[in-house]
């Protein structure tokens, strides 16, 4: 955990809804860390991790102008479970510390960490408090298949690879149903907001142990 910051690590499954709950706090004026974004920074054109994937994987890792191939890549790490491995053990550190770093330099009264495997990555070691966003399995099916232009298939394939939905609510400390209209979420993302604005005013003034 960050010392003396609020930190809420939001996650949820797919197509829960994660990224339209951040942005309802952010309109609040909170800052919001996104694993996702910081993932794809740490492997952007010029940067440290592409290097070490294209040093490793060889320069048919890269597109025709120096970006990463993501399509390849994902083929070369596809049931190949060393260098799978390989490459979350470089890229992990890399986005836990961007993580760390945009937290320690944010100004707002709390901050949100938006991180979908919070729980399978350990992260929520990371936040002062977990939030979870929740829908039901079929909803997420019926919103990533309309979302994605996948099959039903592919999303039941996804859901088994995560958490389950009661593993995640067993480890939530606070939760949100996002299975109702806008309305009801912003009434749950406000007064979720006062209260961690109440709980990060007690933690900042707290003595230090």
């Amino acid at each position: 955990m960050i010392s003396q910051k609020f930190v809420v690590g939001l996650t949820g499954g797919i197509a829960s809804g994660k990224t339209t709950v951040a942005n309802l706090f952010a309109e609040f004026g909170i800052e919001l860390v996104d694993a996702d974004v910081i993932a794809r920074e740490v492997v952007d054109k010029g940067s440290a991790g592409l290097a070490a994937i294209a040093q490793h994987f060889g320069n048919e890792i890269l597109l025709a102008d120096g970006q990463l191939d993501r399509a390849t890549l994902r083929n070369q790490v596809f049931d190949n479970e060393a260098q799978r491995l390989w490459l979350n053990n470089l890229l992990h550190p890399m986005i836990r510390q961007k993580m760390l770093d945009q937290v320690n330099a944010s100004t707002s009264k709390y901050v949100i960490m938006v991180v979908p495997l919070l729980f399978e990555n350990h992260l929520d070691s990371l936040v002062t408090t977990t939030l979870v966003v929740d829908i039901s399995p079929e909803l997420q099916i019926s919103r990533t298949m309309q979302r994605d232009g996948v099959s039903r298939q592919q999303v039941e394939h996804i859901l088994a690879s995560q958490m389950s939905r009661q593993q995640r609510l067993d480890k939530a400390e606070h939760i949100i149903d996002n299975q109702g209209d806008i309305n009801l979420l912003r009434s749950q993302v406000s007064r979720l907001h006062k209260l961690f604005l109440q709980q990060a005013a007690e933690l900042t003034t707290k003595p230090n142990d």
